[in-house]
């Protein structure tokens, strides 16, 4: 069964920026979305970014202008660019792959804080 690996995940001053990594262990078929959600401690996930097989890109409003997702569709990774993080993007952020199966990876956790 075909598993996501999230990485780049840490700690980081408020401004700072990292950049997520999201590896498929095997091939996917058939993907027409590639994501990243995250989630906070005592609230629901949510939708960070979203890239679809047409090349159509959505972000959270809370996130536009600061972050960028990106593809490789031949390596089915999906990467997530942050700038300027703020300490309200502290959460544990998931990747999301969408094909006849929807795929998750376990998270990575990013703290910002000074």
């Amino acid at each position: 069964q075909v598993q996501l690996v999230e990485s780049g995940g840490g700690l980081v001053q408020p401004g700072g920026s990292l950049r997520l990594s999201c590896a498929a262990s095997g091939k996917i078929f058939g993907v027409y979305a590639m994501a990243w959600y995250r989630q906070a401690p005592g609230k629901q996930r949510e939708l960070v970014a979203v890239i679809r097989s047409g090349g159509r890109i959505n972000y959270a409003d809370s996130v536009k202008c600061r972050f960028t997702i990106s593809r490789d569709n031949a390596e089915n990774t999906v990467y997530l660019q942050m700038n300027s993080l703020k300490p309200e993007d502290t959460a544990v952020y998931y990747c999301n792959i969408q094909s006849t199966t929807a795929y998750w990876g376990r998270g990575t956790q990013v703290t910002v804080s000074s």
